[in-house]
């Protein structure tokens, strides 16, 4: 079965009835956690970026206390499973602040979390990425943003 792109399937649902586009909608919510999730987020967290940064930042913590430290391999699964769920957040919103916020955030609670970090090659691995992720996304960004965020990574890299 072949999938018809974004552009026909924005012009067939125009056509429709507002009670068909619900009845859609809820079935795509009904099959999927993630479709759920991100209908959450267009419906009460969109209007609200900074609380919704906050309420990531919180499942953040909660994440990285739960870290088993006593095993670098189990720390790896964890700080990777938490590295994931961070980035399903941002594909949410569309916004580069909270795309650089919850990665800087990220960033330093994996620095400051005791795991040793620079000894294991695939944590430093995924850390150097996230660090060259959040230059990326500086770069889109107005040039004040860009020099308080600039700042606020050389703090995470020294």
């Amino acid at each position: 079965m072949k999938t018809a792109s974004v552009s026909i399937l924005k012009k067939e649902l125009s056509t429709l009835p507002y009670s068909e586009v619900l009845k859609i909608c809820m079935q795509l919510v009904k099959y999927k956690k993630e479709n759920k999730e991100l209908l959450n987020y267009l419906l009460f967290d969109a209007g609200n970026e900074q609380e919704y940064v906050n309420t990531i930042k919180g499942e953040i913590d909660f994440c990285f206390q739960e870290i088993n430290t006593n095993h670098l391999y189990f720390a790896k699964k964890s700080i990777r499973k938490i590295l994931k769920i961070t980035t399903k957040y941002i594909r949410y919103s569309s916004h580069k602040r909270t795309e650089v916020d919850l990665l800087i955030y990220f960033c330093i609670k994996l620095k400051n979390s005791g795991i040793p970090i620079r000894t294991s090659t695939s944590l430093s691995n995924l850390f150097d990425r996230q660090v060259e992720k959040i230059k990326i996304a500086i770069t889109t960004m107005h040039e004040d943003l860009q020099f308080d965020y600039m700042s606020e990574l050389k703090l995470l890299t020294e």
